[in-house]
């Protein structure tokens, strides 16, 4: 909330890029310290106490705009103005909703749902990744260098989506037209998980998955800025923690199908399922998320 509509997307890139750079240091920074302490459990103790460190860091660092000592009042007044600007206009004076309220709106669910659907497909492969990689012949320790190249594609497809979006809307674009272009341009580039079920080629293997985590951190930086767009100040956070623990109960549901899956037949039925499951939740993103006709002006003749 603290970034105009024409940099709100960019803004959101900058902040998730940061789960796809803590994915690919994990694996060598876990495997060093296996090796150093000869134990997991340093481990599990040090990479929790870096969440402490940073909670920390946030509570004695963040301040909002509106008291932000380096936030001039003209800068103030033109954060306020243009983040609120594309929001529905009998939203621009609301507090805070219920709950209740805002599960009665169909945007509501476009965003949780969409979530719900397209964040299992980033544990998936942050997750089982190495063991689909086992499971093709290679030896984990011999493709780690490869084994960043998806998460590095990941921060390279945050901003990709947020600069595309951030450049629509300078063009003229309304806001929402340009966050669904994106939405609907990952939804399609997830769908190459399949090809890599016909193929051994390591190569070729590293660069399906680093497509699919292209479009996957696209299409997730417009899914975490759209509460910004849609919903007033006091309902974005609450939308967006719906949202995630949306995400948080499709994870864990199939966390435990790829898990029984895998174990009865292979990774092939998983990757279609994750191919095709990001193209569902495209489709009910534009269901439920419909742009006013006035968002898609029409050429007179």
């Amino acid at each position: 909330e603290w970034f105009p509509k024409s940099e709100r997307g960019l803004a959101v890139a900058i902040f998730d890029s940061g789960s796809a750079v803590g994915g690919a240091i994990a694996p060598a920074m876990v495997i060093w310290l296996y090796s150093s302490f000869g134990s997991w459990r340093p481990a599990f103790l040090i990479t929790g106490t870096l969440g402490i460190v940073w909670l920390i860091v946030w509570r004695l660092v963040y301040q909002p705009p509106e008291k932000h000592p380096r936030v001039s009042k003209s800068e103030l007044s033109f954060i306020l103005r243009e983040r609120d600007d594309d929001r529905p206009k009998a939203l621009e004076n609301a507090g805070r909703e219920s709950v209740a309220s805002l599960l009665r709106r169909r945007e509501t669910w476009g965003i949780i749902l969409g979530k719900a659907l397209t964040d299992p497909v980033w544990f998936f492969i942050t997750d089982w990744f190495a063991i689909y990689l086992v499971s093709k012949g290679f030896k984990i320790e011999n493709t780690l260098l490869g084994f960043w190249v998806p998460f590095l594609a990941a921060d390279f497809g945050n901003f990709a989506g947020g600069g595309l979006s951030s450049y629509c809307i300078k063009r003229g674009w309304p806001v929402l037209r340009a966050r669904l272009l994106v939405i609907l341009l990952g939804g399609i580039g997830m769908t190459l998980l399949i090809p890599a079920i016909f193929t051994s080629n390591f190569v070729i293997i590293i660069t399906l998955f680093a497509i699919t985590t292209f479009c996957y951190a696209a299409w997730s930086t417009m899914g975490l800025v759209l509460p910004a767009d849609l919903f007033a100040s006091g309902s974005v956070a609450t939308v967006s923690g719906m949202s995630g623990a949306a995400a948080g109960i499709g994870t864990i549901a199939s966390t435990l199908m790829i898990g029984r899956i895998t174990d009865h037949y292979s990774f092939a039925p998983v990757l279609i399922g994750a191919s095709l499951v990001p193209v569902i939740a495209t489709i009910l993103v534009f269901v439920l998320i419909r742009p006013k006709p006035t968002l898609f002006p029409t050429h007179e003749h």
